[in-house]
């Protein structure tokens, strides 16, 4: 079966109103001032799923891993993390991730990259924007610049979120 008939079956299976966490990794962001994080919960609400999880917290790794690892238990089926995807020295947000993914999905940072590139060019060869697949939950990693974030999700993730969702809850 190709990608347009699971697409499909998603849509006629009704993947809806998935539990979903966002996680804002940031030395400086707060709750009141994390636009990004915003950004992501306003879209995902937007689209009639369902935000049980939010958080801000600093980009520490062993904090990342229990909190990704908590909203998975917790029963979110989508954790959206923005921030510390960059190379700067406290950037560890991708380094901690991998180390829990089982599934890894290449093609949505090098397709971010690529998209990033249309937008501010070579400077998006600095994103490590990564995503996979951790207990049966999708876990998407974005930079925390929050056009950076709006792209991610207007082109990626939103147009494919009930194919992805779907593909990880099947039998």
């Amino acid at each position: 079966m190709g990608h347009e008939e699971h697409e499909q079956r998603a849509k006629v299976e009704g993947i809806r109103a998935i539990a979903c966490g966002v996680l804002t990794l940031s030395d400086t962001r707060t709750v009141a001032n994390d636009t990004s994080g915003a950004v992501i919960c306003n879209a995902l609400t937007a689209a009639g799923h369902n935000v049980v999880r939010y958080g801000v917290v600093q980009d520490e790794p062993d904090a990342i891993v229990t909190l990704v690892k908590s909203y998975a238990a917790e029963g979110c089926k989508l954790v959206i993390t923005n921030g510390g995807t960059g190379i700067a020295r406290r950037d560890s947000t991708v380094d901690a991730i991998e180390t829990i993914l089982e599934k890894r999905l290449p093609g949505f940072g090098e397709i971010f990259r690529m998209l990033s590139y249309a937008e501010i060019g070579p400077a998006a060869m600095l994103s490590r924007a990564t995503a996979g697949v951790y207990h049966g939950a999708l876990i998407f990693c974005l930079p925390g610049s929050t056009a950076a974030v709006q792209l991610a999700l207007d082109k990626l993730l939103m147009p494919q979120l009930d194919h992805l969702v779907w593909e990880t809850i099947r039998p």
